[in-house]
């Protein structure tokens, strides 16, 4: 990957792509290649093939997908696994029959197997059933970084699959309703403490597109979602532990990959080539009420965190093994803390710069 290579970066308005897009840019890479959906809808077979055959791009990151969280993924299951399949076969092929040079495939740590050894090893994938609430997005992936491995093994192209762990930072989906974790957990606190606060002018603001105007209706409207001025309700026991990797992390990760790394670097066995993909993650874990705990302490909030054991954990830890991307060169560099305290800076300023 040159300077001057034309780069097209797939779904470069979500929380991976936007911090893509902006690495690319911070390294002097001007040559750019971005469409929104408007423009270009990934799920549109014949728009994704004409759109490589008259840009022709040289390298491709595929960043492009459709995520949230438990609830989300358990209820449109459908969804989840047709919307992803579908994407990334039209862009997959296509950069194959274009001619494309590099191909950066991102997938999830639920790949994984749901009691996978920890740390978790690109070796464990497809050794033991999924974790059953998000079954339908990680095969989906798999089969995604499958298809990379299988056109670089049938038709000698270079596309490599990078498995990034939970992700947090800018430009994140914040929806109650389909957010992950940390997004979720962060909003949550931040609207209680405006609660605490009586700032209600605030608290309006950011539900001004989901909820009435009148406060007793947004007030029941977030009691739904367990937020009050007392507490905040979080889903399951909080034991649960889980990693997180701060987006300009992975951006740089991708990046990094892009300009090193080749998929003959990555293989292994010669007699069957497999789980060629690589993880990429911070290393290190936290439980759920821990990270609960400093994002409240960040916020400033006052009042309780209440565990609502009734609701699903998920997978009770979930850590990655990265040595595989450490020993290719590459560390990440934000701390966890670090990360989520300019996150929620960020995400207080966007509303109270406006008061």
């Amino acid at each position: 990957m040159h300077k001057d290579s034309k780069i097209f970066i797939a779904g470069h308005r979500g929380l991976v792509g936007s911090s893509i897009h902006k690495e690319l840019s911070d390294q002097d890479f001007s040559n750019l290649l971005v469409r929104n959906k408007s423009e270009l809808d990934l799920l549109d077979t014949v728009a994704v093939k004409k759109f490589f055959e008259e840009q022709k791009p040289d390298v491709v990151f595929l960043a492009a997908a459709k995520v949230g969280g438990i609830l989300a993924n358990n209820t449109y299951r459908a969804d989840f696994l047709y919307e992803n399949l579908t994407i990334q076969n039209n862009v997959i092929h296509s950069a194959y029959l274009s001619g494309v040079k590099k191909l950066i495939f991102l997938g999830s740590s639920c790949i994984y197997p749901k009691n996978a050894p920890c740390p978790i090893k690109e070796d464990s994938l497809l050794t033991a059933p999924l974790e059953y609430t998000n079954e339908p997005y990680a095969i989906a992936k798999i089969a995604g970084l499958k298809l990379c491995e299988s056109y670089n093994l049938q038709y000698k192209t270079n596309f490599i699959s990078l498995m990034p762990t939970n992700m947090y930072g800018p430009n994140d989906n914040y929806n109650l309703a389909s957010s992950h974790v940390m997004p979720a957990l962060i909003r949550k606190i931040v609207l209680a403490k405006w609660l605490e606060e009586g700032k209600l002018d605030l608290v309006k603001n950011n539900l001004k597109d989901e909820c009435p105007s009148d406060i007793k209706d947004i007030k029941a409207y977030l009691k739904n979602f367990g937020i009050t001025k007392d507490s905040v309700i979080i889903w399951g026991s909080g034991r649960p532990r889980r990693e997180f990797l701060h987006s300009s992390d992975l951006a740089k990760a991708c990046v990094f990959v892009a300009k090193n790394v080749n998929f003959k670097d990555l293989i292994a066995d010669k007699k069957e080539i497999r789980n060629t993909h690589i993880n990429v993650g911070y290393g290190k874990d936290i439980s759920i009420a821990e990270l609960a705990g400093m994002i409240k302490d960040i916020v400033g909030f006052k009042g309780s965190l209440v565990h609502d054991i009734s609701k699903p954990d998920g997978v009770m830890q979930k850590v990655m093994d990265v040595s595989k991307l450490e020993k290719l060169g590459f560390k990440p560099q934000v701390g966890l803390k670090e990360g989520v305290s300019q996150v929620i800076a960020s995400y207080l300023e966007s509303f109270e710069s406006k008061q």
